[in-house]
């Protein structure tokens, strides 16, 4: 039997703590990141079946082909744009608005942070913010504005926000106007209608009540308290806010699987991630839950996996191996991770 020497706390120095707490800021960021892009990559071969068809044939494990006829481990958009986040901020060491955008640019334009060298979805509001930037439009007037155009595509990409927010900016509870402005801001970029707005804001919320130590059974409700203040005082969000009640309710967990939609609507697309981490007790039952929802499967399992790879970090080691291009993407994780040691 191998013993290991655990250091009597009174010998921890402030060293070895900044050490030891490095290490854990570093396996979060891997579980947040990784448990959205495996998710994704899960969901990505039997995107747009329906659940009666995902029922008689459901996903138990990654497979490739399908939908896109890709080999397995391979993502799609919202993976992309996720690294296009990530990579910004690891090499900028800050949010620089115009930077992810021409990485979203790169995206679009050039095949970069794709698994094969080839773009092969995009979203139709992310596409046309990116063609208005190409036009010289500034970063935040890119978004979409209209009701119609509230589809998850901000939603999908900004996992790696909140654990800048709380890691780097020392926002360690969602309570400050800056950090509210720059969820917004962040989500404006392709989405600026206040109903992606509060959906990013209520799962940034949840993100950094997680990174807080809280309770699974209190994680809503802590974050509800924060999003119901900050809509107080901004009153213009109180109808986009109404949109997702069914979330705040106290019986949320209690809905039946046909009541929850997993549609491209960010509203759909909130309520079915939360719900499925809700209702499950580890990272794999929930993310296979998400994608065998059925439509938009790689995009509510790579919301519902950020979230349960943040709280579980039980990503299984098979299923983030067969991630395809993951050079790049252990490049631009480590970058990230170094970066908020440097500005945290």
């Amino acid at each position: 039997m191998k013993l290991s020497y655990v250091e009597p706390a009174e010998y921890i120095t402030d060293s070895m703590k900044k050490i030891l707490e490095a290490g854990e800021r570093k396996q979060k960021v891997y579980d947040t990141l990784y448990g959205a892009i495996v998710a994704d990559a899960l969901g990505v071969p039997v995107e747009f079946l329906d659940r009666e068809e995902l029922k008689k044939n459901p996903v138990t494990d990654m497979i490739g082909y399908g939908t896109y006829n890709l080999p397995k481990g391979s993502w799609s958009d919202d993976t992309s744009m996720t690294l296009c986040l990530a990579e910004s901020i690891g090499r900028q060491g800050k949010i620089n608005y115009d930077d992810i955008m021409k990485n979203f640019t790169a995206w679009y334009k050039k095949n970069k942070f794709t698994p094969d060298g080839e773009l092969f979805d995009i979203g139709g509001s992310c596409r046309k913010a990116i063609v208005k930037y190409i036009d010289g439009d500034p970063p935040f007037e890119c978004g979409a504005t209209s009701e119609f155009e509230n589809g998850n595509g901000s939603l999908m990409r900004i996992s790696p926000l909140p654990l800048f927010l709380f890691y780097a900016l020392n926002f360690t509870d969602l309570d400050k106007e800056e950090a509210f402005d720059l969820i917004h801001n962040i989500s404006s970029l392709t989405h600026r209608h206040p109903i992606s707005l509060i959906g990013c804001d209520i799962y940034c919320a949840v993100m950094i009540e997680i990174l807080k130590g809280t309770e699974k059974s209190k994680l809503i409700k802590k974050a509800s308290q924060k999003i119901q203040t900050y809509v107080k005082n901004h009153p213009e969000y109180k109808d986009a806010l109404l949109k997702y009640q069914r979330i705040f309710a106290p019986d949320f967990t209690n809905l039946n699987e046909p009541e929850i939609k997993s549609t491209g609507y960010v509203v759909d697309t909130l309520e079915a991630a939360l719900w499925c981490f809700l209702t499950t007790e580890n990272y794999k039952d929930c993310v296979l839950k998400a994608v065998n929802l059925g439509s938009d499967t790689d995009t509510v399992a790579c919301v519902a996996g950020s979230i349960a790879g943040l709280y579980y970090g039980d990503v299984p080691a098979e299923w983030i191996n067969s991630i395809r291009n993951k050079k790049l993407v252990d490049e631009i994780i480590e970058s990230f991770c170094e970066r908020i040691e440097e500005v945290g």
